[in-house]
């Protein structure tokens, strides 16, 4: 076989079909109506340009290879075509209308959140995702969950790093969802392929989407916008269940809510309020504090050896719940409840050396807030 022929052939097999899905090289047709409709636009959008670049390249390489001086070809001087130039503008014009068509019908679609059975307002924070199932009282923090050991190499990343989180935005299938999303911090964007939606979260704005996913399963995207340290560690998770499925979900989500209430109310011991903390810590604090408390020079400060931590222990406590004005320091005491918000305030003041010997319970947290 000739070394040409097997170049070919070696050029071919690296578009095989296997080859093309590794490399992701082209959009999915998503799992609703709306995302297929882009699929299909962009597919189409495509075709034409392919066919454009084959008339325009065709027509160059007839004319360099049939028109070349070797030949014994001369060129023409002519001046101004009235024809030739009526064409040249006629013919663009006709296909940027064909194309205008199918993309103002898919773009009028996007637009259209009217008619929605459900509606979720999505927040975004610095770094992590709120959503509140609106008139439904389940409102939910959804945070990265890979664990910080693969992030600093000391294990083997797995299949979906960041991209796993520990609360999943879920939807029902075959319904029409509404999706309200703005920020409290700084700009973010919502992005989720699979849906065809990707849409800017704005501090003091409201945007305004909406999606039907058709097909039960689980689906990522992230944040796509770059929003500040951990930007990359900002995932999306969406579940969409069947429609019976969820309505069981939204009833558990509720009454889940009701029983962490029942729960603060029972009594913690130092050690279960430390191990639940520690793990709270991490997936909440540990970005900007670091795991080990020592925080960051300049911009975020160390809780360890902490003068607020060991000596004003009212304001540790006022500092968690409703941050610092002024600084990155959130107010989380609309993020987290009560049980969660005592086991950290507790660790940070027992870790790292810190050893103040007290425990914050979740009945004390309860009053605060009730303030």
């Amino acid at each position: 076989m000739r070394p040409t022929s097997v170049a070919i052939l070696l050029f071919l097999g690296c578009f095989s079909e296997g080859t093309v899905a590794e490399w992701r090289l082209n959009l999915k047709p998503g799992i609703s109506e709306i995302s297929r409709s882009v699929f299909d636009l962009h597919m189409l959008i495509f075709y034409i340009c392919v066919a454009i670049a084959v008339v325009v390249f065709g027509v160059m390489l007839w004319s360099i290879i049939y028109h070349r001086k070797s030949k014994g070809a001369k060129a023409h001087h002519f001046h101004e075509s009235t024809l030739v130039e009526i064409l040249w503008t006629l013919i663009p014009f006709v296909i940027l209308i064909a194309m205008a068509f199918p993309a103002s019908k898919t773009l009028m679609a996007m637009y259209d959140t009217r008619d929605g059975e459900l509606t979720v307002q999505i927040t975004g924070y610095q770094w992590k995702w709120r959503y509140q199932y609106v008139g439904e009282e389940v409102d939910y923090f959804s945070v990265l969950a890979t664990p910080a050991e693969q992030i600093s190499n000391q294990q083997p990343k797995g299949e979906n790093y960041l991209l796993e989180v520990d609360k999943p935005l879920v939807l029902p299938a075959n319904r029409k969802v509404r999706f309200l999303l703005t920020s409290n911090d700084v700009i973010h964007s919502w992005w989720l392929p699979a849906l065809a939606v990707k849409k800017d979260a704005i501090p003091g704005f409201i945007n305004e989407a909406w999606a039907e996913p058709q097909l039960p399963g689980i689906y990522r995207g992230q944040c796509a916008e770059l929003c500040g340290k951990d930007h990359g560690f900002m995932p999306i998770v969406v579940e969409v269940l069947p429609e019976a499925e969820f309505d069981l979900w939204l009833v558990a989500a509720k009454t889940a809510k009701a029983d962490a209430t029942l729960a603060a109310q029972q009594a913690w011991t130092l050690e279960a309020l430390l191990t639940k903390g520690e793990a709270v810590y991490k997936q909440q604090c540990a970005g900007c504090h670091q795991v080990g408390g020592t925080g960051i020079a300049g911009a975020f400060p160390a809780l360890k050896g902490s003068p607020l931590i060991l000596n004003d222990r009212d304001g540790h406590i006022r500092t968690v719940l409703n941050g610092k004005p002024g600084s990155a320091m959130q107010a989380f005491g609309k993020q987290l409840n009560a049980i969660d918000l005592a086991a950290v305030i507790t660790y940070e003041r027992n870790a790292w050396g810190n050893d103040s010997g007290d425990s914050v319970s979740p009945q004390e947290i309860q009053a605060q807030l009730q303030q």
